[in-house]
C-alpha cells in the first residue's frame, strides 16, 4: 500500500512558476510515481513520471516547461512548473503504482494509487 499527499498548488498569472509536493510513504518496491491533472469537463491526463532509478518521462504538452525529481530520503516527490499557461489550469493529482513506467502508466485506470489532489489556477 502507498498513501500519498500533495501541497503546493495555487494561483498564478500566467509565465509564473509553481513548485508541487508529494510526500510518499509506504512504497520500498520497484514503483513508478508520477502526476496527472485533471481539468473540469476533460479526462483525466498523465503528466510527468519518474522511476525508481530516476528516469523521467513526460507529456508533450509540458516538455521543457514542468521537471519530475524525487528526494528519496524525504519520500518527497516534486513538480517543478515553469512558464506556466492558462491550459495547465487542473487539479494535480501524484500517483504511483508498482513496477516501470512503462506504456501502461499513462492511462490512469492502471494507476491503483492516489493522492487527494491539488488545484493549479493559471489566470491569462
Amino acid at each position: 500500500q502507498v498513501q500519498l499527499v500533495e501541497s503546493g498548488g495555487g494561483s498564478v498569472q500566467a509565465g509564473g512558476s509553481l513548485r508541487l509536493s508529494c510526500s510518499f510513504f509506504g512504497s520500498g518496491h520497484t514503483y513508478c510515481m508520477g502526476w496527472f491533472r485533471q481539468a473540469p469537463g476533460k479526462e483525466r491526463e498523465g503528466v510527468a513520471a519518474i522511476v525508481t532509478d530516476g528516469g523521467t518521462s513526460y507529456a508533450d504538452s509540458v516538455k521543457g516547461r514542468f521537471t519530475i525529481s524525487q528526494d528519496n530520503a524525504k519520500n518527497t516527490l516534486y513538480l517543478q512548473m515553469n512558464s506556466l499557461k492558462p491550459e495547465d489550469t487542473a487539479m494535480y493529482y501524484c500517483a504511483a503504482r508498482f513496477g516501470d513506467c512503462d506504456s501502461l502508466w499513462w492511462y490512469p485506470q492502471n494507476v491503483p494509487f492516489w493522492g487527494q489532489g491539488t488545484q493549479v489556477t493559471v489566470s491569462a
